[in-house]
């Protein structure tokens, strides 16, 4: 399968080597160069992944993220930020906004296209899941990527998704924090300290509290 990958960042020469390099791995690469064209461009190719920098013009990465996760036709498409900025804040925004992964510079290029690479192979991992579970409150549809909520479908960002997948799957199992993190993030992406109680905090807003219960010192289970 031919990935197709939208790198977005506003110098030149950072597109075309990460564009080189990603091409000789055999992904079909497409380009923008600020926010408003990376949305337009991702609506047209409906790309697997977005490498997103932070720092653009005409709408920068934060807003172009929350737009792009904004169409419902882009949601199972994983975002990741490349970006000099390493601040917590800036990483905490970056998932707030929906992103997958928060990748920081200066980075060498095999490492990036082995992250790049373990990203999508989660791609993989989705597509070929098991069926939706027996009726309950919430129900989750896998092959489109849906999950049902009192009859309404609720389209997640991809990581949102597979958090709630995971816990979903074993009720009333605690899933620990590293458990959580080696099966929704992998254990070559490091991410921060904050970035599950930030997706668990988003999940609950849209699926209520009630459903994800922490269990203090441990970790997170669901409940239906």
């Amino acid at each position: 399968m031919s990935y197709r990958v939208l790198l977005v960042d506003d110098e030149p020469d950072i597109l075309e080597f990460i564009s080189y390099n990603l091409v000789k791995e055999g992904y079909t690469v497409y380009t923008a160069t600020n926010g408003r064209e990376a949305v337009a461009k991702a609506l047209e190719v409906r790309p697997h992944l977005i490498l997103l920098d932070v720092m653009m013009p005409e709408m920068d990465g934060i807003e172009t993220c929350g737009e792009i996760r904004s169409h419902s036709e882009l949601a199972g498409t994983l975002i990741a930020f490349l970006t000099a900025r390493g601040e917590d804040y800036s990483q905490i925004a970056g998932f707030e906004a929906g992103a997958d992964d928060y990748i920081t510079k200066p980075i060498r290029v095999k490492v990036l296209v082995s992250r790049l690479k373990a990203m999508l192979k989660r791609i993989e991992g989705a597509q070929g899941g098991a069926q939706a579970a027996d009726p309950r409150s919430i129900t989750i549809d896998h092959e489109r990527h849906l999950v049902i909520r009192e009859g309404q479908e609720l389209v997640l960002p991809r990581k949102e998704f597979n958090l709630l997948e995971l816990l979903y799957s074993k009720p009333q199992k605690v899933f620990t924090r590293d458990e959580i993190f080696s099966n929704v993030w992998g254990n070559d992406v490091i991410v921060g300290d904050r970035t599950i109680d930030v997706h668990i905090r988003k999940l609950r807003e849209k699926i209520g509290d009630e459903h994800i219960v922490t269990v203090k010192g441990v970790g997170y289970k669901y409940e239906d």
